[in-house]
Parts: C-alpha cells; structure tokens; sequence
C-alpha cells in the first residue's frame, strides 16, 4: 500500500506500508539511492534487531553504507548527538548528493531529519519508522528537531523526507508500553479529525491489543491519511490546520520535561488531551459522558488517566516556554465535538490548572 504526500515547494514522496523490509532496496533505487552514500542512523534498542537486516537491503543498491548508533530514549535527542552525526558524515566524505537514513522511533526520526536539513544546508533523508508513534505521527510531514536544555524541539527545521517506509511487523516486537505510547496519537488522530475512526478504533480494541497484522495495516494506513491531509493543507504550520495535531500537546509537552522524560512521549499526551478534554467539557462544548468516555478508554490501550509529581502551577508555566506559543499566548486545541477540534487563543491558568488539578485529584483518589 502507498499514501502520496504532496506539499508545496516539495517533490512528492511516498509513504510505503509494507510486512517487510524485503522491497527498501527498490524503493530505495526509486529515490535514487544507488551509487550514493547512505548513513543509517539508529539507536540502542533497534540496532540490535533490525539494522543488519536494514544495512543489507541498503547494499543491494549502493556501496558505500555506513552506521551511526546513539544511546536509546528522549534524553539523547540533543545537539552533542548532531554534532557526533556531523562528524561521521565529514569523515566518510558525504556529499550533498548522499542521503540519511532514519531507523526507528521518533527520537531517531526527528534528530536524523534535522541532520539531514542541516547539513552542507540540507540533504536527503529517508524515514523508517519502527514504533507505532513514528509510523503514525512523527515520520511523516518533515518536522524535524532536538531538545534543548529539556524545552522539547525548541531546535529544528521543516525538511520532508524523500521515503517513508513503514514495515508493520516491526510492531511486533514493540515493547508494551511503546506501543500504548503510540496508541496515544494514534487515538488524538480520531478525536480530532474523524470520529468514525476514533469508533473503529475502539471498537477493535482487543485485536489492536493482540496486533493482529491486518487490524494494524488498516489502523496505521488511516492514520497516516489522516496526517497526510493535513500536512498537505499546512506543511509549516502556517494556516493553523497543522496546529490542530497540537491537541493534547500544550500540557503534555509541560508534563514530560517536568517528569525528566520517565513517561513516554505519547502517554504525556494522553495527560494532556484528557485535561483539554476536561476544558472542552467545562466550556460546553462536549458533554459530561463524551468526556469521561475520551478519559476512560485510554486505559484499555495501557495508557495513564492521572499522574503525580509536578503541582498545575509548575506545569502551566513550563507550558509558557512552549514553541507552539504565539505572541507570548498559549495557542490551545480543544474538541468541538468528537471528530473535531479548534484553536482557541483564550484559555485561562485557571482553566488549564483546574484540568490538571482534576487529574492529580484522580490520582490520589486511587490511593
């Protein structure tokens, strides 16, 4: 299966839903790898699964294959790292007709791209994603970035990859609690764009839990349309189309640099949606049960409802040094109705600490 991603100013690219890594090497001719330097770069908890396999398929069209390798987790999505891939790729001589290659998650993902765009001003890359999070989210629409002093992407570039090739299988053996964090985006995609998907989605909860390939084929390929069409509509976030995938977001973002990174990316998420859910319900405009049914399904899909550990105040503030502030205002995403969000420039501290009060308050509850 393939899904064309156009964008303005930008040659089209594919993104290619595979069972295996068996076709790379010819997509990886299509995009005019062959005879050209290719970089793989991965991390700690891929390589040792999948980059032979992957370092074999590139040598099927060029050969000149190399590896670079950083330490697994958010911690290491930093510019000391970038700095490492610099040198690799000065070292072995790249050129501005070489490429990057992309193998895992989103930190990888994300550090490579930015790589990619900076480099003798920007070469080729190429996204494959192994979590359920950068098969769905992360890989597709050239957001690339690191951390900076723990203010989460406050670095990077809009650069599309040339190819994104999504081997499902690669879900299989996905820890527990990386495949609920991707669960997280994945269910933010329904909640806000298509409430029919959001059902379907729910409704083949133990199949999704069971990974069974051809619920995951489907589920990922609706995903990835989804964020298709909306990269298509606002490649650099500029029309305000784009912000909508910031639900859940603003406070979740808060929430994992103030817990140091030990939840996952999609499960801060997660926190964040149910609080802007909350304020959604509080305005009036979702219901009591539609909230509590946005809360509870999460714990289904292995996701937290509550947390503990930084005060609202903390995290509303760190909320403020946010990249996705504008004119030194929170822009916040909240749900309309399920199925559709908005942009609404005037929640409050109030509102926001309320929400997050309420799920600290859930916490304690359950002790």
């Amino acid at each position: 299966m393939e899904i064309t991603v156009r964008t303005e100013g930008n040659a089209p690219y594919q993104i290619c839903l595979q069972d295996s890594f068996r076709k790379l090497s010819t997509y990886l001719d299509a995009v005019g790898c062959a005879g050209h330097r290719v970089c793989v770069v991965t991390d700690s908890n891929v390589a040792p699964i999948y980059l032979q396999e992957v370092l074999q398929s590139v040598r099927m069209c060029t050969d000149t294959v190399l590896s670079y390798e950083l330490p697994a987790g958010e911690a290491n999505k930093t510019l000391d790292h970038v700095r490492e891939l610099y040198e690799v790729l000065i070292q072995a001589g790249f050129d501005r007709h070489d490429y990057l290659l992309a193998l895992g998650g989103g930190v990888v993902g994300d550090l490579t791209g930015f790589a990619a765009a900076t480099y003798l001003r920007g070469i080729r890359f190429i996204q494959v994603p192994t979590t359920l999070l950068s098969q769905i989210d992360s890989s597709i629409g050239g957001k690339t970035g690191v951390d900076f002093d723990c203010y989460k992407n406050m670095v990077g570039a809009f650069h599309q990859p040339v190819l994104v090739y999504v081997n499902i299988k690669t879900l299989h053996t996905l820890p527990d609690d990386q495949f609920a964090s991707g669960m997280g985006e994945l269910l933010k995609h329904g909640l806000i764009l298509d409430a029919d998907y959001y059902e379907w989605v729910i409704d083949h909860m133990s199949e999704i839990e069971e990974r069974k390939f051809s619920v995951l084929l489907i589920m990922v390929a609706r995903s990835c349309e989804l964020k298709q069409s909306v990269v298509e509509k606002d490649p650099k976030e500029t029309t305000g189309d784009r912000a909508l995938l910031n639900f859940g977001h603003t406070l979740g973002h808060a929430i994992e640099k103030l817990k140091n990174f030990e939840l996952l990316h999609g499960q801060c998420v997660v926190l964040g949606t149910i609080a802007a859910a909350y304020i959604s319900w509080q305005r009036g405009m979702i219901d009591e049960d539609e909230f509590y049914e946005i809360r509870d399904m999460n714990v289904g899909f292995g996701l937290p409802i509550s947390f503990e550990g930084p005060t609202a105040e903390e995290i509303v503030a760190a909320s403020k040094k946010d990249k996705k502030m504008d004119s030194g205002k929170i822009r916040f995403v909240l749900l309309d109705k399920i199925g559709h969000a908005v942009v609404v420039p005037d929640v409050s501290d109030e509102e926001m600490e309320e929400a997050l009060n309420f799920i600290r308050y859930a916490y304690e509850s359950e002790d």
